[in-house]
């Protein structure tokens, strides 16, 4: 009678441990580990992702035309065959800085940009054009277009290098203006190429004065001086009527500008002169 107590008591109790710890194969819980480090890859690359601007136009595959390069013009401009035909491409939403303008001359940044997108186009294997909805050519029968150098961009890739601002915004010709405002803010932010001078690169376009001024101040700082006449000389001058303005540029150069000048207004004066002649002796020349 007791064997048959103690048996039945062993079985109530193997009985009891199971119901409350069942147990799990090793098949099932391989199944869950995984699925939990699915979950979490999951999270982690919806996290990644959403730090990722996408655009509209990221899934467009729309038609390029192949073209044969011809020459760099400027920053923005490139000379290529197209149709038979030797075009000058103006490249759409970006504007860089002078090289060759008749009144505004080579201004900063734009021999680099030039230089920039010269290297680009010549060293691609491929040459393409993309055009927008709107005109393709401008008023001056420039063909309007986004240019690709092997694939990549070659606006986006001025604006990544701060060689370019986003400008000449026409609709309906504005299918990237939007990715254009975010690489241009991240240049300006990191202050590279027309951004690391304040206030060079501006909505109405490029002001070389304002590096002037900062090259002058930097000048100034280093050398404990001003490279200015001094106050009471400068004073006397404007004092006299007297209305040319000397100035000294960021590589060095001694220029004066006379009221016709087509800078006078946009130059700060570091020297008064009363005459051109007074002006060349004292080392300043005529703007080109």
């Amino acid at each position: 009678m007791n064997k048959r107590i103690l048996a039945a008591f062993l079985t109530a109790l193997l009985l009891l441990s199971g119901c409350s710890q069942p147990l799990m194969s090793p098949a099932t819980s391989n199944n869950e580990t995984a699925t939990t480090v699915k979950s979490e890859a999951k999270s982690n690359t919806s996290t990644t992702n959403s730090k990722q601007t996408t655009y509209p136009t990221d899934d467009l595959n729309l038609p390029r035309v192949a073209v044969e390069l011809v020459k760099a013009v400027d920053g923005d401009t490139i000379s290529v065959m197209f149709e038979g035909k030797k075009e000058n491409v103006r490249m759409l939403l970006v504007d860089t800085p002078e090289t060759s303008h008749p009144k505004l001359g080579v201004q900063p940044f734009g021999p680099e940009a030039k230089a920039f997108t010269k290297d680009l186009v010549e060293q691609a294997d491929q040459l393409e054009l993309e055009f927008d909805i709107g005109p393709n050519r401008d008023k001056y029968s420039r063909l309007l277009a986004y240019v690709y150098a092997d694939g990549k961009m070659v606006q986006e890739s001025l604006l990544e290098e701060g060689l370019a601002r986003v400008a000449y915004i026409y609709p309906p010709n504005t299918r990237y203006v939007d990715k254009f405002d975010d690489l241009q803010r991240i240049s300006r932010d990191k202050a590279l190429g027309i951004w690391s001078v304040e206030n060079y690169a501006q909505e109405d376009g490029f002001h070389p004065e304002e590096q002037d001024d900062a090259n002058n101040k930097n000048n100034s700082s280093r050398n404990g001086t001003t490279a200015t006449q001094s106050p009471k000389e400068n004073s006397q001058k404007s004092k006299q009527g007297c209305d040319i303005k000397g100035n000294i540029n960021s590589k060095g150069e001694k220029i004066y500008h006379t009221p016709e000048s087509p800078y006078y207004e946009r130059t700060k004066q570091e020297q008064w002169f009363c005459s051109e002649a007074e002006a060349v002796q004292a080392g300043f020349r005529a703007p080109k």
